[in-house]
């Protein structure tokens, strides 16, 4: 269970209300404040003190709660080239640790890359085994959200969106979450983020990712920032569904956007002087009991929505 280090008598000390637009997502029940000190970050210790020899740099491991303990990036290579995350290295291979101690690996042949820096470990179809959900880029195709499952003692893939279409085009995921709300979890990334980014949301029917919808003027990504996670995933409304944080395309916005019975509605939106620059942390920063959201701005300001 995530843990945080309760630093809210010193934030208090330093925080003023307004410089966020406070008011403008008050009808959720959210207290906008702005603060110089950075949020304490969610602490989830490792099932293993060690990352695997030939770790991706700058990745970071994907957690499970079932199945899988870890999914790591391994295996670097330069043969893809498109540095959108700050430089040419991608992974080459795809590390799973059991929860019994056993490590299944995957390994691309020379056709693909691993685009990515942190797989996403979930169970996707409810049958309490986790799947690992992770970037997959061709030359002269571009990017894929693939997933993959432990199968016959095996590391193997099981299903794949279609590619974008164009070599050097790129996703980045939000995560994983049940954004319609019929009890199954969905998977949503944000297509293109540095030219026109569109929202998808996908579901895992079988061995395929069925999409359930788009829309259009996203952006979850600097290009060149090694930081994926510009989004935040949260029931703000109550009504037992998901609903997605991630800025708009200029992110000087941040969105608010439900997904509930299948269709798109905007709950309400927070201006910027600045662009989001940093990943979203969730967690209880004014000790009430309610995950609350920190992120942070180009100039240095940490936004902070209470619940």
């Amino acid at each position: 269970m995530d843990r945080w280090i309760s630093w809210f008598a010193l934030w208090t000390l330093l925080l003023w209300p307004g410089a966020a637009g406070a008011g403008a997502l008050d009808h959720l029940g959210i207290e906008v404040q702005t603060t110089r000190a950075r949020p304490p970050l969610p602490l989830r210790p490792f099932d293993h003190d060690w990352p695997p020899a030939d770790l991706l740099p700058d990745s970071r491991p994907g957690l499970g709660t079932l199945d899988v303990a870890e999914a790591w990036l391994v295996e670097p290579t330069t043969r893809y080239g498109h540095g959108v995350l700050g430089d040419a290295v991608e992974a080459a291979g795809l590390l799973a640790v059991l929860r019994d101690g056993r490590r299944l690996s995957y390994r691309l042949q020379d056709d693909s890359v691993f685009e990515d820096l942190q797989p996403r470990v979930a169970d996707l179809d409810r049958d309490g085994r986790e799947e690992v959900v992770v970037v997959r880029s061709r030359p002269g195709a571009g990017a894929a959200l693939a997933v993959f499952h432990v199968e016959g003692g095996s590391l193997r893939p099981r299903a794949e969106t279609p590619a974008i279409g164009r070599s050097n085009r790129w996703l980045n995921p939000v995560g994983v979450g049940d954004f319609d709300g019929d009890g199954w979890p969905e998977v949503a990334y944000v297509e293109t983020p540095h030219i026109g980014g569109i929202l998808r949301i996908w579901q895992l029917m079988g061995d395929h990712l069925v999409q359930l919808g788009e829309l259009r003027g996203f952006s979850n990504h600097a290009i060149g920032s090694r930081e994926l996670g510009l989004s935040a995933i949260l029931d703000l409304d109550g009504d037992g569904s998901d609903d997605l944080l991630l800025p708009d395309a200029t992110r000087r916005s941040l969105r608010v956007v439900s997904f509930a019975g299948r269709r798109f509605a905007d709950l309400g939106r927070l201006e910027h002087d600045r662009p989001i620059v940093t990943g979203f942390t969730v967690g209880d920063q004014d000790g009430n009991g309610r995950d609350d959201v920190a992120y942070g701005l180009a100039d240095g300001a940490w936004i902070l929505l209470l619940r």
